[in-house]
């Protein structure tokens, strides 16, 4: 794992508190199940129909039939629960989870996301994902400042299929912290060792800073 997205995970897990319900999206945000200190008492819900998972499993204790969201070895907790996918989104749209943390390849200065689907490449669903940001408490997104080729992935308006509008609570980069609210999208911390020019050049978006919430 790079340095930047282990910034982007130890970060994240900061926005899990005791006694919530979280559901981690495919990717990236999965490997926070293994970060979330043992005093942060939590149940991790996935779509596929578990409430209760535990950290990866050493090898020798692999169980293939658990498996979450991302068909990804895991293990449970102690009153863990099993259910079929329609009941598992019937907590997701009846409003049950307290915060979902996804993956993001683009999000938009007004906070909408864009996260299933890259137009011409194969794609074999879209997931969870337009019913959690609907359907759950808080939207968290952690993902790459920039792309591959160096372009900024914190769009002014995002280019790819939405997933949903101005739905992202909450977006963590390597970079930086971003809120969204009724004023606009708010920078809210810069990453250990970015400079706010650095940042302002890797960032399309326009945001607003209130200094008086940041060293700078």
């Amino acid at each position: 794992m790079s340095n930047g997205r282990e910034r982007i995970l130890q970060r994240a897990v900061k926005e899990i508190e005791d006694g919530m319900c979280v559901n981690l999206g495919i990717g990236m945000p999965t490997l926070i199940a293994d970060m979330i200190p043992d005093e942060v008492d939590v149940m991790l819900q996935s779509e596929n129909g578990l409430l209760g998972i535990g950290n990866y499993p050493h090898a020798d204790h692999v169980d293939p039939d658990l498996i979450n969201a991302g068909k990804e070895t895991v293990t449970t907790k102690t009153g863990a629960s099993f259910f079929d996918s329609a009941e598992s989104f019937a907590m997701i749209r009846g409003g049950h989870i307290d915060l979902a943390i996804l993956g993001g390849m683009e999000v938009s200065e007004t906070g909408d996301l864009a996260n299933w689907m890259i137009p011409g490449k194969m794609v074999k669903g879209m997931g969870g994902a337009m019913d959690l940001v609907q359907g759950a408490k808080r939207i968290v997104v952690i993902m790459d400042h920039v792309n591959k080729h160096g372009e900024s992935k914190v769009k002014k308006s995002c280019t790819l299929p939405l997933t949903g509008e101005a739905v992202v609570h909450c977006l963590i980069t390597e970079m930086a912290v971003f809120h969204f609210t009724d004023h606009g999208m708010e920078l809210v911390e810069l990453q250990e060792g970015v400079t706010m020019e650095e940042l302002k050049v890797a960032t399309e978006a326009d945001f607003i800073v209130k200094s008086s919430s940041l060293n700078v």
